[in-house]
């Protein structure tokens, strides 16, 4: 089964992307990674005999892979064409669930920063809210009691420092 699924792994590759990466997972399965397209496929044997399971997933910032958005059980008997067809399905839900996420986010599916391009709009920015200054209503700053019961630790070990060493009369 598992030189079937790399062989299919290979050619399903082959079709779908012209950069990719196959390799085998600890689970027995075999990815194909599309770093140009931030897509990654995963092909693993299912609970049936003679079957696989199609994951799809993107490819996070840094390489890291996202966990699987979509998945599907076809026969290990299924052609490439099959496959692919199925793989192109997997990937367009996947890219269709990330358009919504971000745009659930907030940057409109575009994949830009929050502000980018703002200056050149002719809007100005909000102005930050100042925040209160800290210990209104005290002048000044003052040393807290933590810091004075370190400041007199000190002078105890420098004082018995002292006592011990001799030299005071």
């Amino acid at each position: 089964m598992s030189a079937q699924l790399r062989e299919a792994a290979g050619e399903l590759a082959a079709v779908l992307w012209r950069e990719h990466t196959v390799y085998r997972e600890r689970s027995g399965g075999v990815v194909i990674r599309g770093e140009h397209v931030r897509r990654w496929i995963s092909l693993a044997p299912a609970g049936g005999r003679n079957e696989i399971l199609l994951r799809a997933g993107r490819i996070l910032d840094g390489g890291t892979t996202a966990p699987a958005r979509s998945e599907a059980v076809m026969p290990l008997t299924a052609g490439t064409a099959e496959l692919a067809a199925a793989c192109r399905r997997l990937l367009a839900e996947t890219a269709a669930e990330a358009a919504v996420v971000s745009g659930a986010i907030g940057d409109g599916g575009t994949g830009r920063r929050r502000g980018a391009g703002r200056a050149g709009r002719g809007t100005a920015a909000r102005p930050r809210r100042q925040r209160p200054p800290r210990g209104t209503g005290k002048k000044g700053r003052h040393t807290g009691a933590g810091s004075w019961i370190v400041l007199l630790c000190l002078a105890g070990v420098a004082a018995y420092y002292a006592w011990s060493a001799g030299l005071t009369p």
